[in-house]
C-alpha cells in the first residue's frame, strides 16, 4: 500500500517527466516487441519479423524523444517508469502473454498501442499548458503512428497465405499442447472410474464410503495420468509443446473426469445420489463426444457412439460387480 501511495500522480510531473517517463515507455514496449519475436521465430517466423520491426519502430521513436530531451533539458534523463506514476497504463507480464499462443500475442500487440495513444489523447485533454498540451498530442499520434506501421509490416510479411499457415501451426499447436492430452485425461478419468465407484456404491450402499473411494480413485488417476503425459514426451521431436502444460491439462480433466461423478455421493441418500451420478456420467460422456467432434473433427455419431458405449459397458460392469 505504501508503495502506491507514493507514485506521483500524472498531473503533477513536469514536462521534462512526462518526456522521461515516454522514453522509459518505449525501450520498455521494444523489449517486450523483440521477446515476442524470439518467442515466435522458430514456428512463426512472419510474424517474428512483423515484431522485429515494430521493436525498431520503437527504438527509433525513443531515439526522437531523447533527441527532444537534450534540446530541451540536457543529456540527464529522470528516472522514472510506469510504476512509478499512479493511472499510467501497465503491461501484462511478458511470461503471461507468450505462453498463450500466436493470437493472444497478436492482441495484445495491438492493444499496447491502443493503450499508449488513448492515455496520452486523454493526459493531453486534460491540460491547460499549451507546451505540455503540444507534448502530449504528438505523443498520442506517435502512438497512432506506431498502429499504422503494425500494419504495414504485417501487410508486408504477413500475406494471406502466410497467415493461414501460422494460424494453422498454432491451431495444431494448441491442440496438441492442451486439447489432446485434456482430452486423453476426460476419458479416462470419466470412464476408468466408473467401475470401482459404482460397484463400492452398490456392494455397500455407503454414500460417504462411495466419496472417498470416488475421491481417491479420482486424484490418483489424476496425478498418474499427469506424471504419465509429461514423462513420456518431452515434446522436442513431436513438437507437441511443454511436457508440464501437457500434463497439467492431462491430470487435471482425468481428476475432473472422475470428480463428476464422485461429487453426487456427497448426498446421504443413495439412490437420489445414484441416480443424480449415473445422469452426470451421461453428461460427462456426451460432452467427451462434443470435444471430439468441435476441436478432433470427429463426426458426432460415431464419438458418440464410442464413448457412451463404451462408457455404458464400464457402468454396468461396475454394478454387476457390486451387485455380486
Amino acid at each position: 500500500m505504501r508503495y502506491s501511495l507514493n507514485r506521483k500522480r500524472f498531473r503533477d510531473l513536469s514536462e521534462q517527466e512526462i518526456l522521461a517517463l515516454a522514453i522509459s515507455s518505449e525501450e520498455d514496449d521494444a523489449q517486450i516487441y523483440r521477446g515476442y519475436a524470439e518467442r515466435l521465430r522458430g514456428d512463426f517466423p512472419d510474424s517474428a519479423a512483423v515484431f522485429d520491426g515494430m521493436a525498431a519502430e520503437e527504438d527509433r521513436h525513443r531515439q526522437r524523444l531523447i533527441d527532444l530531451h537534450r534540446s530541451r533539458f540536457g543529456d540527464v534523463i529522470p528516472l522514472i517508469r510506469r510504476e512509478h506514476v499512479s493511472g499510467y497504463y501497465a503491461r501484462r507480464p511478458v511470461w503471461l502473454v507468450e505462453n498463450l499462443g500466436l493470437e493472444r500475442i497478436r492482441a495484445e500487440a495491438t492493444a499496447m498501442e491502443q493503450d499508449a495513444e488513448r492515455f496520452y489523447l486523454k493526459a493531453a485533454a486534460l491540460t491547460s499548458d499549451a507546451p505540455t498540451r503540444k507534448l502530449l498530442g504528438d505523443l498520442a499520434a506517435a502512438e497512432a503512428g506506431h498502429q499504422n506501421t503494425a500494419s504495414d509490416l504485417t501487410a508486408a510479411h504477413l500475406d494471406s497465405d502466410a497467415t493461414e499457415s501460422e494460424d494453422a501451426r498454432a491451431k495444431r499447436q494448441f491442440l496438441l499442447t492442451w486439447i489432446q492430452p485434456g482430452l486423453a485425461g476426460l476419458m479416462d478419468g470419466s470412464v476408468s472410474t466408473l467401475a470401482p465407484i459404482f460397484a463400492t456404491a452398490f456392494a455397500t450402499q455407503d454414500t460417504w464410503t462411495t466419496f472417498l473411494v470416488g475421491l481417491a480413485a479420482s486424484v490418483g488417476a489424476g496425478i498418474s495420468m499427469g506424471f504419465t503425459e509429461a514423462a513420456s514426451d518431452d515434446g522436442e521431436l513431436s513438437g507437441r509443446g511443454s511436457p508440464w502444460k501437457r500434463g497439467f491439462a492431462s491430470g487435471i480433466m482425468t481428476t475432473l473426469g472422475g470428480l463428476g461423478h464422485a461429487l453426487p455421493y456427497l448426498i446421504p441418500d443413495f439412490w437420489t445420489a445414484t441416480i443424480t451420478a449415473i445422469i452426470v456420467v451421461f453428461v460427462e460422456l456426451w460432452a467427451i463426444a462434443w470435444i471430439q467432434n468441435r476441436y478432433m473433427e470427429t463426426p458426432f455419431f460415431r464419438a458418440a457412439l464410442q464413448v457412451v458405449v463404451g462408457g455404458a459397458l464400464v457402468l454396468a460392469a461396475g454394478i454387476i460387480i457390486g451387485t455380486g
